[in-house]
């Protein structure tokens, strides 16, 4: 691990699930692959096949702008979810995500009621500094992020401090930010070059009915 200026990287560093990699405001943990390469593997490719993968959406202005990078959003009932000015319509569970879901929830300790799934085709394909602060989302409940595909680096920067810290989501690896990070941290996955490959990321939340 090293920090300059600011910025803690950390790539390389083993972590404890219990730690939390932020130093203030909010809690991140990051518990490193959860499954096994081969069956990582087998969730990716049906992801990839069988999810009705569409562009996603953001109102701006007034005008309507499309993404390169494609979602899909699940949840236990009928849960619209809003933001960047798009309203999403649920889709009913299958039955690999409930088991992902389940997964996910032993290991975290924590219950979600929904799931927004990001499909990005290459490095090429990021998403800009923001938080996930829509009223509809449980206040300071927990995100639980599950990384399958090509590792991507992953980034946090406080809001007041300019403070960043980064690491590196892994293929089949678990990530989990609660408490009040969303009120002091913006987070993004930075685009590359270097990477050729397709990543695919479930966010699973809580939606509290409005």
């Amino acid at each position: 691990m090293k920090k300059n200026k600011g910025n803690m990287d950390l790539f390389t560093a083993l972590r404890d699930p219990k730690d939390n990699l932020l130093p203030r405001d909010g809690m991140v943990h990051y518990h490193g692959p959860i499954i096994s390469p081969a069956k990582a593997d087998r969730y990716f490719k049906s992801l990839l096949d069988g999810i009705p993968w569409e562009r996603d959406v953001a109102i701006l202005f007034g005008k309507r702008i499309e993404t390169k990078r494609k979602v899909a959003w699940y949840a236990d009932g009928d849960f619209d979810y809003t933001y960047s000015n798009h309203t999403k319509k649920s889709l009913p569970w299958t039955p690999e995500l409930l088991e992902i879901k389940s997964l996910v929830q032993a290991k975290s300790g924590e219950t979600f009621n929904s799931c927004l799934l990001n499909l990005y085709h290459s490095g090429e394909e990021g998403m800009a500094w923001h938080s996930d602060g829509e009223k509809a989302l449980k206040k300071e409940g927990a995100i639980a992020s599950l990384s399958l595909g090509a590792p991507r680096k992953f980034a946090f920067k406080h809001k007041a401090s300019g403070d960043k810290i980064n690491l590196i989501l892994e293929h089949g690896a678990l990530l989990i930010m609660k408490g009040s990070i969303q009120r002091h941290w913006l987070h993004r996955l930075p685009p590359t070059k270097l990477v050729k490959t397709p990543r695919i990321n479930l966010t699973f939340r809580t939606i509290v009915p409005q």
